[in-house]
């Protein structure tokens, strides 16, 4: 795992890789009802179609943000922190360093869908910035629920 940025001693984000896959299908497992396999993240991560970011606090991986980026557009595929460690600004943290990224990197749009009834995801995306361009209907396989679609001009 590379540091990506420290924000104190005992936490940090950094760039997660296949030597990780381990520790954020765990997390993700108690994130979500829906996960990727194992093989998803692998061949994700070996052809670079998409990139982790790691939040680790005191040696634990408590939340991961998974994202492409493709010409000058980045879209979050999933953002994901550990129940216990909700409502301490992690997800902010982790959205803050990949839109550094993205400015880093020339990056001009960004790109998420989200679940309707994601209330505080919604409440976080909006904050950033980012704008309702449309709605999927019943998208997510898990809940056949609807995808709001946000976009953001950087």
């Amino acid at each position: 795992m590379k540091s990506i940025e420290v924000t104190t001693r005992d936490q940090m984000i950094i760039e997660v890789g296949l030597e990780s896959i381990d520790e954020v299908r765990k997390l993700e497992s108690v994130c979500f009802d829906y996960h990727w396999t194992e093989e998803q993240f692998k061949l994700g991560l070996e052809r670079r179609a998409f990139y982790i970011l790691g939040y680790v606090l005191e040696g634990l991986l408590v939340g991961y943000l998974a994202y492409s980026m493709v010409l000058d557009e980045m879209e979050v595929l999933n953002l994901g922190v550990h129940p216990d460690y909700r409502k301490h600004g992690i997800a902010r943290e982790l959205m803050l360093a990949l839109l550094k990224q993205c400015r880093d990197a020339d990056i001009v749009k960004g790109l998420l869908d989200v679940k309707k009834s994601n209330i505080p995801a919604i409440s976080l995306y909006e904050s950033l910035g980012f704008k309702q361009v449309g709605v999927r209907k019943k998208y997510y396989p898990d809940t056949n629920e609807d995808a709001i679609l946000y976009d953001l001009e950087m």
